[in-house]
């Protein structure tokens, strides 16, 4: 009796529209280097408001990449998510030269803040000047589904799609659906997330959350596991990615530049940091089983870093329960100190770069960190050359999602 193969689900498109690169050839070289690039938030509105330090996506012309059609519709976030997807579709050479393939290709997103521009801009309208001003698609642009919606009406995408809503972890969680789907049959998923929370009603939303840093020094607003943490600073952009059923991938002469291997999830409560240590701690065990992965395989951890005295010590020590004595040596990364977290974009980001650390075997640093105090063996500086197969992936949210992702090193060469 014959067997078949069970579907692996792997990764063979990286697109990026991030604070510090528009693609993801920018994004790897800048987070490599460690560059920071934090700075005062010079949006119109916002120069009032306490949050004063932010990692603004510059230079991104979303009338040089998206047609008008889809501009009038949607927001900013679905802006930098369908010009994200776009290059992801051409990193992985996706066509449409097979009648069934717009039926085999999905979409699925993560999004935490929604269209809050384009809902802004229409409710001035609508208490400034009356209800007949208002524009049929306030109905759509400001809802976390849109920018699902616009990637699979834009590519023609007709296959499986979805949108998932578990704060930050998202990115991880909505990864881990698109294997998922790909494993039960769909041929490709374009998946991902990207934010776009430097807005004024936007910013006022969080505000509210006392994990946010106000500190001005954009060197000094964002440091995770030092004495120093205040908070953390947001990000908008994000990253979306092509997985893909391996064998259909290496059938079109694809390249294989990781594989989605294992995934865990829990939710523990908003702000109950100290609870988060036993809930992200079963994620990952969750993960290495799933993968079929030892402890002491990761080679790499890409850290939540919150940027919050409890929640870094959380994290530090969920590390430990569940790698053992491997997380004294494991090296750990966290670089988004240098662009803000993006919400779900985040681990998305985190993804990517993982991807690309595993390519060019070395780990990136953790800019603007340097007086770490928890037992950890943190990247700082400088990127550290290692042999790298298996990285660690975690993310959690400020309402209390925990999520962690192990991926695997493609077989073929770097590129």
């Amino acid at each position: 009796m014959s067997t078949q193969r069970p579907r692996r689900a792997v990764v063979t498109g990286i697109g990026v529209i991030a604070p510090n690169g528009l693609r993801s050839d920018a994004y790897w070289k800048s987070v490599r280097e460690g560059l920071g690039v934090l700075d005062r938030i010079t949006r119109e509105g916002c120069g009032d408001l306490p949050l004063k330090v932010a990692g603004e996506v510059r230079g991104f012309d979303a009338a040089a990449l998206i047609e008008e059609r889809f501009l009038v519709q949607t927001d900013r976030f679905s802006h930098y998510a369908m010009a994200a997807a776009q290059l992801a579709v051409d990193d992985a050479g996706l066509g449409h030269d097979d009648p069934e393939e717009p039926f085999s290709i999905g979409v699925v997103t993560a999004a935490g803040s929604g269209g809050g521009e384009f809902g802004q801009r229409e409710l001035q309208k609508l208490w400034g000047q009356g209800s007949k001003f208002v524009g049929p698609y306030q109905s759509i642009a400001w809802f976390y589904a849109a920018s699902t919606g616009q990637i699979s009406i834009r590519g023609g995408f007709k296959g499986p799609c979805g949108v998932v809503a578990s704060d930050e972890a998202g990115g991880l969680d909505g990864i881990a659906h698109a294997a998922r789907a790909v494993r039960r049959g769909t041929g490709a998923v374009i998946v991902g997330a990207a934010e776009a929370p430097l807005a004024p009603y936007s910013m006022v939303c969080q505000l509210g959350y006392p994990e946010l840093s106000t500190v001005e020094d954009p060197d000094r607003a964002y440091r995770p596991f030092t004495a120093g943490a205040c908070g953390f600073v947001p990000a908008e952009g994000g990253g979306m990615l092509v997985v893909e059923d391996e064998s259909r991938a290496r059938d079109r002469g694809a390249v294989v530049r990781a594989v989605v291997a294992g995934h865990g999830a829990t939710f523990t409560g908003a702000s109950r940091w100290e609870e988060s240590r036993e809930g992200l701690a079963r994620a990952i065990r969750v993960a290495l089983d799933e993968a079929g992965c030892a402890p002491e395989e990761i080679d790499v951890v890409f850290a939540d870093a919150l940027g919050v005295a409890d929640a870094d010590r959380a994290e530090a020590l969920a590390i430990a329960d569940a790698l053992g004595s491997h997380a004294a040596r494991v090296p750990v990364t966290a670089p988004k100190t240098g662009i803000g977290r993006a919400y779900c974009g985040a681990p998305v980001l985190d993804t990517a770069a993982a991807v690309f650390a595993m390519e060019h075997g070395v780990v990136p640093p953790t800019p603007n960190v340097f007086d770490i105090c928890h037992d950890l063996d943190l990247v700082m500086s400088r990127a550290r050359p290692a042999e790298l197969r298996t990285a660690l992936v975690l993310s959690r949210g400020l309402m209390g999602s925990n999520a962690a992702l192990v991926v695997r090193r493609g077989d073929d060469s770097a590129r």
